[in-house]
């Protein structure tokens, strides 16, 4: 399954949205990020955009930076409330989570606040495996977020995964070459115990204006 953080307006990128909504069976769910959040006032396009896809049965999460866990929980909050009331997320996606013990309990609060918000799918960013206490908190945790070359390189699954069904990880690459390694990349996620996954060609500081190669392919 694909998780797709497509950050590119649907007025710029009409082509790559539907191609997305087209491809809802695929998806394990869709990351909406107007503004690096919900921006300060609804956008009318990407309402549209997460209406259709809800109707075709694909969570849509709302983007928040959680900043590490230095982003003050008041913040984080007023963004998933402002996705949900403007665009009618039935998830969300808390970008750059810590992954240490020290923070569960302000991510724990987080949790609770963003189910309070309407989540039915949360989705914690850590980019790297976190103490295995995450788990218990959110529906999927992102366990690798890099380049390629790292991705091939990335260090030993934790023996504490093994205790979850894939369906709860999820990795996402990017800077991904075309040929074998886009496939490769869905193969290696498969190994390495994620059931959910992505990959796409762009880099540099804005990966995530791609579409995955598995959506390209699809046509």
């Amino acid at each position: 399954m694909l998780l797709v953080p497509l950050y590119e307006h649907p007025a710029d990128r009409p082509e790559d949205w539907e191609r997305v909504i087209r491809s809802a069976g695929r998806l394990h769910s869709v990351v909406l990020n107007p503004d690096s959040g919900p921006g300060e006032a609804p956008d009318e396009r990407f309402a549209l955009v997460a209406e259709r896809l809800r109707e075709a049965g694909v969570p849509v999460l709302g983007y928040a930076d959680t900043d590490y866990g230095r982003r003050p929980h008041a913040a984080v909050v007023q963004d998933l409330l402002r996705h949900r009331d403007w665009y009618g997320t039935d998830g969300a996606f808390l970008d750059q989570a810590a992954s240490g013990p020290e923070l569960l309990a302000h991510y724990g609060r987080l949790s609770v606040a963003a189910r309070a918000a309407g989540a039915r799918t949360l989705v914690l960013n850590h980019g790297v495996h976190p103490h295995p206490g995450y788990a218990g908190l959110a529906d999927l945790l992102v366990t690798f977020e890099g380049p390629w070359d790292a991705y091939q390189d990335a260090a030993a699954v934790p023996p504490w995964t093994a205790d979850h069904p894939a369906e709860r990880f999820c990795h996402l690459v990017y800077a991904v070459p075309p040929g074998a390694p886009a496939a490769l990349a869905g193969e290696l996620a498969t190994e390495r115990g994620a059931g959910v996954h992505c990959a796409v060609p762009g880099g540099g500081a804005h990966p995530w204006g791609t579409l995955p190669y598995a959506l390209e392919a699809a046509g």
